[in-house]
């Protein structure tokens, strides 16, 4: 075992079972590790009872708290973006997985016990520090280290496929705990759930140190790890730029499908249950098939950008049909469909995003910093679309129709850039291509 933990290793020298788990681990990792920081997405009411009963809140100030906290993790998260990459090309992903699963671990353990207000801050800037800048750089470059360049945007779709069904699995999971444990005590509910995630997080890096090899060649250059010049050769290659763009539009309509949820049931009066679960099926379940899917295509046609403009264009249309649909309750089915169909697009196109790297032949030394600077350009998006989008339904309550015709139109656009964006990725990586064989 000693050996094991001190020897470099390629990706060739690892066995087809060893490379799977790693796969898994990365890829499940990703979705667990986010979700303490998240929590109050899918279980508002019971953690600001929790919170409150803590004495953590009050009970006119509770909401406005768990927003701040949330704001505190996500301009944390934004400011983390680009260094994380950085310290992905410069410390062991090893490293990083386990001390990030385990500083997570230990942060979530003490958020269950829901200290005051100022500490709860705290815990989230940390969780920020802890969950992005030592952890988020390792998913892509761990996926990348595993891979050839021929099979990367192959297994990234397959990651992302394991990240729905963890996120599928602990969502039922965390559902069942919180409507069915301690449902006399406001606290204990969400104590247990965050206690348990708190434990598989450790687990995670346990797991993280006795499997991840030391990889030949992942950190920097003979120079040693990252540079000021590493980081100019990011900043002036035209690929990272350009699949930074894509991303931005990208994630930017993959978010803004969720608003198809508002228009199901404040335009065609579709019932809580059944939007319910037709927004489980999207966030989650679509992404069970979808990513692998267009992994594989992107790996078949030999270029993700490709896919990604083709998706691009169908998720455009399927957006302008929303926005042109009649609003009728008898089109709750159509609607229902579409939106599926969309979600399914949409996380597909998301989730081949960073094939665009490899691609455009970024050097695996500078691998990590080019994610981190996708990262920040990328998820812009959180920073802006959802206060633009409240507002526009804000403005149009009394004809919800309206709000939302506006919303998807936005969204169409912003599709049509990610393909221009991407096809002209592919005009870019073809021409370097020419210059390096000549």
């Amino acid at each position: 075992m000693l050996k094991f933990l001190s020897q470099e290793r390629r990706a060739t020298d690892l066995s087809r079972a060893h490379s799977l788990f790693l796969l898994i681990l990365v890829s499940i990792g990703s979705s667990i590790i986010y979700t303490p920081a998240y929590i109050k997405f899918v279980f508002d009411e019971p953690l600001a009872r929790a919170v409150i009963a803590a004495g953590a809140s009050t009970e006119a100030t509770v909401q406005t708290d768990l927003g701040m906290l949330m704001s505190a993790y996500a301009w944390t998260a934004l400011i983390c973006y680009l260094p994380s990459g950085i310290v992905a090309d410069r410390v062991r992903v090893r490293t990083l997985a386990w001390v990030g699963f385990s500083t997570t671990a230990l942060l979530t353990a003490w958020f269950a016990f829901f200290p005051s207000f100022t500490t709860l801050l705290g815990l989230f800037i940390a969780m920020g520090i802890t969950t992005i800048l030592i952890w988020w750089g390792i998913r892509f470059k761990l996926v990348r280290l595993i891979s050839t360049e021929d099979n990367y945007s192959r297994n990234i779709g397959i990651s992302y496929g394991f990240y729905g069904l963890a996120g599928l699995l602990l969502g039922l999971v965390n559902a069942w705990i919180v409507t069915n444990l301690f449902l006399n005590n406001p606290i204990m509910p969400m104590r247990a759930l965050l206690l348990i995630l708190a434990a598989l997080i450790f687990i995670l890096g346990v797991l993280s140190f006795l499997f991840i090899p030391r990889f030949e060649g992942e950190i920097g250059s003979a120079e040693g790890g990252f540079n000021v010049k590493q980081l100019a050769s990011v900043l002036t290659n035209p690929v990272v730029w350009l699949a930074a763009l894509t991303l931005f539009f990208v994630y930017f309509f993959y978010t803004g499908v969720n608003q198809t949820t508002g228009y199901l049931t404040e335009v065609l009066g579709a019932s809580i249950g059944v939007v319910s679960v037709i927004g489980v099926i999207r966030t989650y379940g679509v992404s069970l098939l979808s990513a692998p899917f267009f992994g594989a295509v992107a790996t078949k046609v030999g270029s993700p950008s490709t896919v990604i403009a083709v998706g691009s264009v169908t998720a455009a249309l399927g957006l302008a049909a929303f926005a042109f649909m009649p609003a009728s309750s008898s089109l709750v089915i159509v609607a229902a469909v579409v939106a599926i169909l969309l979600g399914f697009v949409a996380n597909g196109v998301f989730g081949i995003c960073s094939s665009q790297l490899t691609e455009g032949k970024v050097p695996l030394n500078i691998f990590g910093t080019a994610t981190g600077l996708l990262s920040v350009v990328g998820f812009l998006p959180d920073t802006f679309s959802y206060i633009w989008f409240g507002k526009i339904r804000d403005a149009n309550q009394a004809n919800p129709e309206v709000a939302f015709n506006q919303i998807f139109l936005i969204l169409a656009g912003s599709a049509v850039i990610a393909a221009l964006c991407a096809i002209a990725l592919v005009v870019v990586a073809r021409k370097r291509a020419a210059l390096v064989s000549e």
